[in-house]
């Protein structure tokens, strides 16, 4: 059953009904459900669909897709070329009566092999031929993200500006993943909802590997820990799936996982031992389409020192504690409550409530308000009196208010201790004086159950709960 993908659902839905042919492209991680997607919305009314093979020669692929022509009922031998199978196609199109033929090409990327000439084909029949026809639908898609962006998304040759529409599938969000365990008859609290999502993300695979009847702490153990565990090997898949190259990608991501706060594009250059060129930026903005990171600027600095910090869930988790991988089964059983957890729990938890600012703003009703987001950061200087202070999420709204979000993991209740007060306080302190803004400053507590009240609990202008991430 199909959950959440309302928007993408509708780009697909009134492609089938428009009068003219379409050209849409999906692109997203590998598990975000792209290929669930379109066979969930169309179902029987696709006129063909065809899957590349993975890592294998033009030969292979050309049998592949008769194969598939022949499932179609459509009796062919194997074409000599691309331009020959898009032929083909064009053949079995013309003989249909349907009133649209939806044509659904998955994993482009693993088709379009060397010397293969498979996007020249690709472009002859879009722009020769079905472009100019009314009932043709036709969907691309495939998992490897810098692959499809820059052959088909941004494609300068004769596919420049032809698609008629593109999907980003992204990973989904708390409200949508507890959709989807339910859609699975599965029984968790929110609580459980959330620590999952601290680990898996909004990666809907991931999800679908839960089994019911088991906790939270034995099905984290079966699907990562285990001999057989089905995702202890997923870091290297995914960023095989996704980049040409994964080993440069993988690299500013190692860097990225060792800070907390991210880095700037040339400490990112630095760590990782790159050369400085424009291929940085490219991959930088592949990762960040990816989901993996994401691109900030700190309060009061120029966007050219923008900072990039990792901010992918599933990643997070695998440089805590699967990158030296435990020997023990029940690892995530046997952890709970230690140190190590308490504190990956803390940073997981914030980089959640960075994903989750549109319901952050919901609650607070200033969704209808402008704001930007940013971090913070400076050393003490005693001269002008300031504290050494960082923040991690600023929300600056145009009504002269600015919330400095305070993001606190708890099992229960959180209270405010005298020194925790003493922080909070020096933090807007040294904002203040720093940045010498005049707008109101709104410290704000994104927890998980609630506030307990006591003396120091008054300096908290709004409490946002877990309850209202899901929203």
């Amino acid at each position: 059953m199909l959950v959440a993908r309302e928007k993408e659902q509708q780009i697909l839905q009134e492609a089938m009904l428009s009068s003219q042919s379409k050209f849409i492209a999906i692109y997203g991680r590998r598990g975000v459900g792209k290929t669930f997607l379109v066979r969930e919305v169309y179902g029987k009314q696709l006129f063909f669909s065809h899957t590349g093979v993975a890592n294998q020669k033009t030969a292979v692929q050309l049998n592949a897709f008769a194969d598939s022509l022949n499932s179609y009922g459509m009796k062919y031998s194997t074409p000599a070329n691309w331009i020959d199978a898009f032929g083909i196609l064009k053949e079995e199109i013309d003989k249909s009566k349907e009133k649209k033929k939806i044509i659904f090409l998955d994993e482009l990327s693993w088709i379009d092999t060397a010397r293969s000439d498979f996007m020249a084909a690709l472009e002859f029949f879009w722009n020769g031929w079905a472009s100019g026809r009314k009932d043709i639908v036709l969907i691309v898609c495939a998992s490897s993200t810098s692959w499809m962006i820059n052959k088909v998304v941004h494609n300068r040759g004769g596919l420049h500006n032809r698609l008629t529409g593109q999907i980003h599938l992204k990973p989904f969000q708390l409200g949508d993943c507890e959709k989807l365990i339910k859609s699975y008859g599965l029984s968790m609290s929110r609580s459980d909802v959330l620590n999952c999502y601290m680990i898996m993300g909004g990666v809907p695979y991931y999800w679908s590997l839960l089994k019911k009847g088991y906790s939270l702490s034995q099905n984290i153990d079966t699907i990562f820990f285990a001999d057989d565990a089905p995702l202890k090997d997923e870091y290297k898949y995914l960023y095989y799936s996704l980049f040409k190259n994964p080993e440069v990608y993988m690299s500013i991501v190692n860097v990225l996982g060792k800070k907390k706060k991210g880095l700037t594009r040339q400490e990112i250059i630095d760590g990782a031992k790159l050369t400085n060129s424009g291929a940085v930026t490219k991959q930088l903005e592949e990762l960040e389409l990816c989901g993996f990171i994401r691109k900030y600027t700190e309060f009061g600095k120029k966007k050219k020192d923008a900072v990039y910090q990792l901010i992918d869930s599933f990643t997070l988790f695998y440089y805590a504690f699967m990158e030296k991988r435990p020997t023990d089964e029940h690892f995530w059983m046997n952890s709970i409550g230690t140190p190590k957890i308490n504190t990956w729990q803390g940073l997981a938890f914030e980089r959640i409530c960075m994903l989750h600012v549109a319901q952050i703003k919901k609650k607070m009703e200033i969704g209808g308000v402008l704001t930007e987001e940013y971090s913070w950061s400076c050393s003490e200087n005693e001269d002008e009196g300031i504290s050494g202070a960082q923040i991690d999420l600023l929300i600056y709204r145009k009504d002269q208010v600015i919330n400095i979000c305070e993001m606190k993991y708890s099992d229960g209740m959180y209270m405010i201790s005298k020194t925790e007060s003493v922080k909070i306080q020096n933090r807007v302190t040294a904002f203040r004086q720093s940045t010498k803004t005049r707008c109101a400053l709104h410290p704000i507590l994104v927890t998980t159950v609630g506030l307990k009240e006591n003396i120091y609990s008054g300096m908290i202008q709004a409490v946002i709960t877990m309850d209202d991430l899901f929203v």
